[in-house]
């Protein structure tokens, strides 16, 4: 399941379809949401607007849901996306991945957020409390990551690193 929308969703409610969907299929279920968070610790964010490409970025990112699907094995999965301006501390995305075990779950949920941090079609412009705005450039940690994953790095495999936008 992939949803890109301007309202606010609801991590339970996504969580639980998911169940229902995949049903014992699934020993492990792993999720992660993500938050709209200061720039720097002396910067206030006032809002972060994302724009997108519509229908690309759908397509891009059920591909991403896809390869997490055929790499690990997993059951089931959801990505949901936030557009819009979203004010600090609003959720932008949900990721949730199913498996018969625990490590394709954390693998597929953890591939999913780094490879839509790329390869999604989302610009972002944020806004400091101080009113000036900016457009927000891709990490160069990023790329790397996502590449470290389709290039099959076992480093990029961990969970013991920290997500930037």
């Amino acid at each position: 399941m992939v949803i890109v929308q301007e309202a606010d969703f609801d991590g339970a409610t996504l969580l639980a379809d998911l169940r229902e969907r995949v049903g014992a299929q699934a020993g492990a279920i792993v999720t992660f949401t993500g938050y709209v968070r200061d720039f720097a610790p002396n910067q206030a964010t006032q809002t972060l607007f994302l724009e997108h490409y519509p229908g690309m970025c759908e397509r891009e990112l059920q591909d991403v849901a896809d390869t997490a699907r055929q790499r690990w094995q997993l059951a089931g999965t959801v990505i949901a996306h936030r557009v819009g301006a979203l004010p600090r501390n609003a959720q932008i995305v949900f990721v949730a991945a199913a498996s018969a075990h625990r490590g394709d779950a954390f693998r597929g949920c953890e591939y999913m957020i780094d490879a839509l941090k790329t390869r999604a079609p989302f610009w972002k412009r944020e806004t400091l409390s101080d009113g000036n705005s900016f457009w927000v450039e891709q990490r160069q940690t990023d790329h790397d990551r996502t590449h470290a994953w389709d290039a099959g790095d076992a480093a990029a495999q961990s969970t013991s690193h920290t997500h930037h936008r």
